[in-house]
């Protein structure tokens, strides 16, 4: 996979991406993450990325043509990838506008992202983004909570994070993502589409008096995902209980 991010800040992601599993994910060659100034696409000398909103208003508004050119060149670098490595980028990519208006992020969005050979994530800034760039220029915006935060850098990073380790051979043990928080659960003769990982233990087997449950000392490995299933139920209904109405 691809990743571009198109920011006013590329210093703020020195760091996130060099360290752990998005790392090696890059050293194997299974992402490919590229930052992007936006001011490399402004016209005039001062590097101007933003402007006076219309009609007034509080603080500055990103512009629509900057970020157009910017996307233009990226996509066209990408087809000329594409037509040398004779693949079709141009149904499986999308193009993200990072907002707090946005489409809530979900773990369901990020396996449908995981999908895609090239994912163009907009950092979104000051008082917002010109309009016609959500309308006419991304496929989609997404928030990752209903807050506002001062910049779409962190909830890039977000994304990215939690979209990379979904990618096949990402991850050493595939299966790690198979069974945790926000992963379907089998319950009886019900089924959540959703539902919260089941609780982990570790040595020491008695800390301070408190041990570990019973069941998962015994072996038996049909009882212990009986429990599990149990006790992810009880675990979304006690902290997510909207996930349960879902």
């Amino acid at each position: 996979m691809k990743i571009d991010i198109l920011t006013l800040f590329p210093e703020m992601f020195k760091g996130p991406f060099d360290e752990s599993i998005l790392r090696r994910a890059q050293d194997k060659s299974l992402v490919e993450i590229k930052i992007h100034n936006l001011r490399d696409w402004a016209g005039d000398k001062r590097k101007t990325v933003d402007d006076r909103p219309y009609g007034g208003g509080v603080g500055m508004v990103m512009r629509v043509d900057v970020i157009d050119q910017a996307l233009k060149e990226i996509k066209s670098q990408s087809s000329i990838i594409n037509h040398k490595q004779s693949l079709l980028l141009r149904n499986k990519s999308s193009i993200i506008l990072l907002s707090p208006r946005g489409k809530v992020f979900s773990q369901k969005m990020a396996q449908e992202l995981s999908k895609l050979d090239h994912l163009i994530l907009i950092c979104g800034h000051y008082e917002g983004v010109d309009e016609r760039v959500s309308e006419h220029l991304v496929d989609e915006e997404i928030s990752i909570g209903d807050y506002v935060l001062t910049g779409g850098e962190i909830p890039a990073m977000v994304v990215i994070d939690t979209v990379v380790r979904l990618i096949p051979g990402v991850l050493e043990k595939s299966e790690a993502t198979e069974s945790e928080s926000f992963s379907p659960l089998e319950t009886g003769n019900s089924k959540l589409e959703t539902a919260l990982e089941y609780p982990q233990y570790t040595r020491p087997e008695n800390f301070k008096g408190l041990k570990v449950p019973e069941i998962l000392l015994s072996g038996d490995h049909k009882e212990i995902e009986v429990w599990r299933a149990k006790k992810s139920l009880e675990k979304t209904k006690k902290l997510r209980p909207d996930l349960i109405k879902k």
